[in-house]
């Protein structure tokens, strides 16, 4: 037994050692650590000299002298302070004057150093000289028959003629000999998107073939002049409401049943305002909208103020445009077939056929169909055998004109 047993109390080995322990636990440390992240963070955000502010920015290139309405700043008085850092003359360029009407001022910001710089520029409103919509008339087309609104210039009637019959296509000996014939017309749409798609069927079908432009595309006007070079009628297509809107959306400025006329009407004139020479409109989607009465009569009235026609695509059953077009007046159609449901060449040709026995039974019918390479050749080599079997291939407003007198 040794000295330490002795002392030892009873029952008890001898003294253990204590551990050292931290006086924070692990969790403690990581919420230490995040606090001093947030402080940090609040303090960058807090005391950093940003000029950006967090704005979004478009980086950009451009020449200050040639910037409209920007006037260089004036010499300084002898008086006067002495001159700042470049940086900051950069961030307080001259304020140019007050816009004039027409006109209107936005700020320029520059992504490297966050300068700010105010530039006036055209609205396109009436009354200044600062227009930024070009009021340019397209060759081949009737000045009077276009008026100014604040989208551009739009279809209107000029002593008594109409839009519908100055750009028909076809002479009347034409129409006199397809009023003693069956007839057809084709209507191939979806054009303007896509230069290249459009090019091609511009080229490759007939003239007698009516092409549909929709608003949008970089350059839907050059399109269009185009296809008026090479005799084509034109119509234009007008985005319109479907049942599933805004899942199904068919573009910017789109005619909507929430919106009361005068709004529906004002996004008429931007679609109206993007070609010229066309001889009436076509829905473009839009099932719901062409089922709604209230909204179609105030369209199909201004349509037949502006002396243009209107063509149903035929694609809803509970379309009111047929009774809205005749409360209005207004030279109407409704597309007989799809010919391109099922792109395919056998089905095309088939709905093709279809369309030849409707027109000898009614003496009038119009397809429609869309711009794919499928169809257009398909509708090219139709086109060509047509008259030997006795029908003949109409521009749309022939076929108009020939299904009204029938």
């Amino acid at each position: 037994m040794t000295t330490d047993d002795l002392s030892a109390p009873l029952g008890q080995g001898p003294a253990r050692k204590r551990r050292f322990r931290l006086p924070v636990t692990p969790p403690q440390v990581l919420a230490i650590g995040l606090g001093l992240f947030l402080v940090t963070f609040a303090g960058f955000a807090l005391f950093n000299d940003n000029p950006l502010g967090g704005e979004p920015l478009v980086r950009l290139t451009y020449d200050p002298a040639a910037l409209p309405g920007d006037k260089p700043a004036k010499a300084p008085a002898a008086a006067a302070a002495p001159a700042e850092p470049a940086k900051h003359e950069a961030a307080t360029a001259a304020k140019p004057a007050e816009p004039a009407p027409g006109q209107k001022t936005i700020t320029i910001i520059d992504g490297s150093n966050g300068a700010r710089r105010d530039v006036v520029v055209g609205t396109g409103e009436p009354g200044g000289d600062g227009d930024a919509i070009p009021l340019v008339v397209a060759p081949g087309i009737n000045p009077r028959l276009l008026e100014k609104s604040r989208h551009g210039l739009i279809p209107v009637v000029a002593d008594g003629l109409k839009p519908f019959r100055a750009y028909g296509a076809g002479t009347d000996a034409d129409r006199a000999r397809a009023a003693k014939m069956p007839s057809i017309a084709i209507v191939v749409t979806g054009l303007g998107v896509g230069a290249a798609k459009t090019a091609d069927a511009i080229v490759k079908l007939p003239g007698a073939v009516t092409l549909a432009f929709t608003p949008y595309g970089a350059d839907p006007a050059k399109l269009a002049e185009r296809a008026r070079a090479q005799k084509h009628e034109l119509l234009l297509q007008v985005p319109m409401e479907p049942f599933d809107y805004p899942d199904n959306d068919p573009g910017p400025q789109t005619l909507l049943t929430s919106l009361p006329p005068d709004q529906n009407l004002d996004r008429l004139y931007w679609h109206l305002s993007r070609i010229q020479g066309y001889v009436g409109l076509a829905n473009f989607m839009g099932a719901r909208f062409v089922a709604t009465d209230a909204v179609m009569q105030p369209l199909l009235k201004e349509a037949a103020k502006r002396g243009l026609s209107y063509l149903d695509d035929g694609s809803s059953p509970r379309s009111v445009a047929a009774q809205a077009a005749e409360n209005a007046v207004l030279p109407f159609a409704r597309a007989d077939a799809s010919i391109d449901a099922v792109p395919s060449a056998a089905e095309i040709d088939r709905a093709l056929g279809r369309l030849e026995s409707l027109a000898r039974e009614r003496g009038v019918a119009i397809g429609i169909a869309s711009a794919l390479p499928i169809s257009v050749e398909r509708i090219n080599t139709w086109a060509k055998t047509l008259e030997g079997r006795g029908i003949l291939l109409v521009p749309l407003t022939t076929a108009m004109l020939k299904s009204k007198s029938s």
